[in-house]
């Protein structure tokens, strides 16, 4: 089972209804088959502002997730009006190269989708599992 939590602070900038927009995007990433439950709110006690936390069941649900079409759209969308981000993490696999194989799974995301890279590119903050992005200006 795998936890994957995306935390993240929207820029200044950002309208209530863009914000809004934002939240219901990730909802909809949420609603994919792959994704056993999900939640999406306000992170608590934190640097962030917002969190999302999808539980899959394994790598293949792990995939489904990165390249289902709401997540896709919601990443090209919603990566201009992030001030930073960050995504981890938490699995119960004892398998000692799982971490190097969700990194494998971004890192394909990415190739994939050549348009998502450029807009990590060019975000303040972002950060994935295996530690690509861009660290905080």
């Amino acid at each position: 089972m795998i936890f994957h939590i995306n935390l993240f602070t929207v820029k200044p900038s950002v309208s209530d209804e863009q914000r809004e927009t934002g939240l219901d995007l990730m909802r909809q990433s949420g609603a994919n088959p792959a994704v056993t439950s999900y939640v999406v709110g306000p992170e608590l006690g934190g640097e962030y502002e917002y969190g999302a936390a999808y539980v899959l069941e394994d790598l293949d649900s792990y995939w489904a997730y990165l390249e289902f079409p709401a997540h896709v759209h919601l990443e090209l969308w919603g990566i201009p009006y992030l001030e930073k981000f960050a995504a981890i993490d938490i699995c119960d696999s004892d398998d000692p190269e799982f971490s190097t194989k969700i990194a494998a799974l971004q890192a394909r995301h990415q190739q994939e989708h050549p348009e998502i890279a450029a807009e990590i590119a060019q975000a303040a903050s972002f950060t994935v599992p295996d530690g690509a992005g861009q660290p905080a200006r």
